[in-house]
This record gives structure tokens, sequence and C-alpha cells, in this order.
């Protein structure tokens, strides 16, 4: 599955909602943005290395701490703009907001087929309606020397790679249906028994 930050459910699914003007709106929605992020200071990340390949990590020796398999670091500032450094509101005040996804963990599994996964994000049932987002790390995609994950007992410092999206022109006081999708192979988005597999959907309005 995919899971998305900020996360709000209303009565059908994710719904945020906010209003620029009004921060008691928003600093809910920042807070988890921050709080969510703590896990990937260089702090949080000290036990795991520096990545630079840009393969598969396959690791057929526990060349780790105490047995264990190696982890890839990856800290907040590789979101830039949406990392909460450079802009401690993510964006909200500005109606241009960041919304961090994570793909869940599955063992041994080798999304992509050899290419990065991506995110794509679009409005629900209007493709051609043009939607103009910042992805970070560049091109929104998860490297592949995150995978694949050897489960929690081989990997106990593991951290799950994360794509930010920012939205530059969400239209305001309307409610927009967007989804996210995880584009590559060996990723399906249309299994209607499991609404969050390989993709997210959301509705958010951004009143002023």
């Amino acid at each position: 599955g995919v899971t998305l930050r900020p996360d709000v459910y209303g009565d059908r699914g994710l719904q945020i909602y906010y209003n620029v003007s009004d921060n008691k709106t928003w600093e809910g929605l920042v807070t988890t943005l921050r709080t969510f992020l703590t896990a990937y200071t260089p702090a949080a990340q000290h036990l795991n290395i520096n990545c630079t390949s840009d393969t598969y990590f396959i690791q057929d020796t526990f060349d780790g701490p105490n047995k264990t398999k190696l982890s890839c670091k990856f800290t907040s500032d590789m979101l830039q703009n949406c990392s909460g450094i450079t802009d401690p509101t993510f964006g909200f005040p500005e109606g241009k907001p960041c919304f961090i996804i994570k793909m869940n963990r599955i063992i041994k599994f080798f999304p992509g087929n050899g290419t990065a996964p991506r995110v794509d994000c679009t409005y629900v049932g209007d493709e051609s309606r043009p939607l103009e987002v910042d992805y970070y790390p560049v091109n929104g995609t998860f490297n592949l020397h995150y995978f694949p994950y050897y489960g929690k007992k081989s990997q106990p410092s593991y951290s799950n790679p994360l794509v930010a999206v920012k939205f530059l022109n969400i239209t305001r006081n309307v409610e927009v249906k967007i989804v996210c999708k995880i584009i590559g192979a060996g990723i399906t988005f249309d299994n209607v028994h499991d609404p969050y597999e390989g993709k997210v959907e959301f509705k958010l309005k951004i009143e002023d």
C-alpha cells in the first residue's frame, strides 16, 4: 500500500481542508509532517549508510552490526523545499502545501524492474487538466538502493524512502480530488479490493 502524510480522514477517505488565513486550520497538518520527519533526521539515521548507486542493494551477507544487513540513509533534507528545513510550514500558509508519500514495506520486493519507481499525481477523472506539482527528490523517484527490504530482523534500522509532492496551482475554495500513483513495473494501482495499493487518493480544499 501507499500512505500519505498529513493523513486526515473524513467520512469518505482522506480529506485535507484548511484555510490559508487561519493558522489553527493548518498548524496540526504541519505538526503531523514535522513529527513524521523526526525519524529522518541525521541523528535518527546514524546507523544507516550513505548509498550512491542507483541500483538494487542486494546483500547476500550480513555486514551490519550484530549480524544484520545494512540499510541506506534517507534524510529529510533530500526532500528539499518539502523538508521542513528551509520552510518550516511546508508551504501550507501560501496555499502550496507539501504532502509526503511512502510505499509500505514488502519483503524482497524489487519494484520497477531496474528502473526507479516514481510518483505521479493528477486530478481524479480529469487527467488532462494540468496539475502543477514539484516532486522531491527530483522526478519523484524512490531510489532503487532502498530495495529490496529484507525484513525487520535483518534490517532493524531500515527507513522507507519518501517522495514529497508540492502542489503549486490548486484553485482556492473548491474541493479537488487528487490521486498520486506509483508508476513502475510490478506495481499495480487498479485493484478494486484495495484502494491504497499502488496509489493514494485524497480530497483537498484550500480556502482563503
